[in-house]
This record gives structure tokens, sequence and C-alpha cells, in this order.
């Protein structure tokens, strides 16, 4: 499945339907006067969080959504019938911006949550609603409220446990490999992780999702390499785990360059807790790993821990601090056999 974290669509809610004009002729009715009946009020647009997504794909191919209209009234004071809501399912962790991406309109956390973004219009009135004392044959009748519309954008930020960050190449794809069931792309080359990859890791009778970003470089915070777009899916991590590549040059200064991008990139992310780990400790000498992590500590001012995802050593020790960071987990929310949904095609709708 391909990957895809924003998606621009256009929403409208339904128009309510026009009222009747109608007047009744019955046989042995001397006076039957009006009785036209309102329009149906228009469908609602609805979002809903759904959970086992983790892409927006499908907005690439079904942009414009459109709740249908209510139906007019007719006589014998009939209400039209009111249009169906249009339910939009998206993933959970999903944000529904305004067209000019400065507001943050809703936000969906929660799988199952539903929230009405735009309301029907209401029917217009049927002329029986205007009868009154001096105007006994009223004429004139509503003709329904229109809908709301807009353009918005949709923008997944991923829920995970724990995110990975460090430089290209500093092991993260190697590590997510070797911890979880991800199958995520590793390569002598940078930038070999070009999406975010999810993994669960089930580690001391715990599961915990962990989210690997590809990578970053000094100045991803003003779009060099990759830039830092892919950040927002580790803004709602409990914890980071920083890989720091000890066959580098400088490894103390690549930790600081993650750090700065970090900063620069805001939402939080320089105060989460964090995990820091020296990778690819099995390619240099003991002594020389010694050295490296009494640096990085000294740089950092927390423990450092030492750790090849290749060769599988310090992986349990990571794995245990970062449950301890992450803290208890919290009780899933039952789904009774009425609430699940039969199997079948997606749509978005």
């Amino acid at each position: 499945m391909h990957f895809l974290d924003q998606a621009k669509i256009f929403v409208r809610s339904g128009a309510g339907g026009p009222g009747a004009v109608s007047f009744r002729r019955e046989k042995f009715i001397e006076y039957g006067g009006p009785d036209g009946g309102e329009g149906g009020k228009g469908g609602d647009i609805i979002f809903e969080a759904v959970a086992g997504l983790n892409t927006l794909i499908d907005f690439r191919y079904t942009q414009h959504f459109r709740a249908p209209r209510g139906k007019g009234g007719s006589g014998s004071n009939r209400t039209g019938a009111g249009g169906r809501d249009l339910v939009i399912r998206v993933p959970v962790g999903t944000q529904v911006l305004s067209d000019d991406k400065e507001h943050v309109l809703a936000d969906f956390t929660v799988p199952g949550e539903k929230r009405v973004f735009f309301k029907g219009g209401d029917g217009g009135r049927g002329n029986a609603s205007y009868k009154s004392s001096t105007n006994r044959a009223p004429r004139q009748h509503g003709t329904g409220w229109p809908g709301e519309e807009a353009w918005l954008w949709l923008r997944l930020k991923l829920l995970a446990d724990a995110g990975l960050v460090g430089l290209p190449n500093a092991g993260k794809s190697t590590f997510i490999n070797a911890t979880t069931n991800a199958k995520a792309k590793v390569g002598d080359y940078p930038f070999t992780t070009t999406r975010p990859q999810l993994g669960v890791v089930s580690h001391r009778n715990r599961e915990f999702v962990i989210a690997d970003i590809p990578g970053l470089i000094e100045g991803a915070a003003d779009g060099a390499g990759i830039g830092d777009r892919f950040l927002g899916h580790i803004e709602r991590c409990r914890v980071l785990l920083h890989l720091v590549d000890a066959t580098e040059d400088k490894p103390v200064e690549n930790y600081r360059i993650v750090r700065a991008e970090l900063d620069a990139y805001g939402a939080g992310l320089i105060d989460k807790p964090e995990v820091i780990a020296l990778n690819k400790i099995d390619a240099l000498d003991p002594a020389e790993v010694k050295k490296l992590a009494a640096k990085l500590k000294r740089a950092s001012k927390a423990e450092v821990m030492l750790l090849s995802g290749a060769a599988g050593t310090g992986l349990e020790a990571v794995l245990d601090r970062l449950v301890e960071a992450i803290g208890p987990a919290e009780a899933a929310p039952a789904i009774s056999a009425d609430d699940e949904d039969e199997p079948g095609e997606w749509s978005p709708i």
C-alpha cells in the first residue's frame, strides 16, 4: 500500500429541499386551503476515525465529497425526505485543516470517534406554513437553505508509542527490523527510508508501536534532504529513541545536529523523554566505544546505551528502557460483535 500523509479534499453538505405549493382538492371539501409540506433537510458531512489504516492514499483518487440534498415537500402536508448523511472515514491520527493550513479544525485520535463537520441545510417552508387570517391562499414557499462547503486539508500523524530519530544511515531501519514485524528497506546509502514505517514490538508481555521516520540532516527544518515534514508523525510519541552512529567521524556533533533540528521544528519534540543509543558498536573496539560513549554522555547529560541492531547487541536493554519510558499500557476499548463491520473493499465513504 502506498503511503500518503497529506491530501486536499472538497466537501459540501446537502442543501435543504424546497417547500411545496399545494392546495387540497377533495370532493365535498368546499374550502380545502393550502397543504404544501416542507422540504427535507440536507445530508450532513461527518468524519469518522477508523482503526487499521495508516495512509490517506484513498483520498488521492476520491477528492470531492458531496452529501445529497433533501427532497422537496409535497401536498397533504408531506415533508420531503432528508438527504443521507455522508460519512468520510479517515485513519486514526488524522487532522482536518483549513484550506490555508493555518487552523486545525478537527483532530481524530480515538478509533470510532465521529464528528459532524458540516450540517445540511434545513428544508424550505411549504405554503401551508404561510397561511394566516389575512393570507388564506398563500402561494409562496421556501427554496431550502444551502449547505456548507469548503476545501480542506487532511494531515495524518501516525500514532506510535516510541519514535526513532537520527541522521541517515544511523541504523534506524535495521533496529526496527530487528525488534518488530516491519520490513523496512536497509541499504548502505543515505535516505533508504523515504516514508515513515510502523512496527509493533512484543517485549516482556508488552506490545507497543514504534515509528521510523526518514533521517534528518543539518538544515532539515529549511528543507534540506527530505526535510522535516515527517517529524509530525512522532509528535504524539511518548518517548524518542535517538540512534547515533558510532562509526561516523563526529558522533557527538551528529547528535547535536539532530537535536537542533528537533528544536527548530517545535511542537514540543525537544522536551520529550529521550533514550540515547550509540549504534553499530560491533564495528569498533570496546575501548573506542567506551571513549565515544563517555563523550556523548557529557554532551547530552544523559545515559548513553550501547547498541548494535545488526548483531543484536544491547537490544533487550534498549527495549527495557523504552517500556519504562512509555509507562503502563492503557486498556484498549472493548469492541462488541455488533460494532464490527463486515469485511469488504475499503472506501473512504
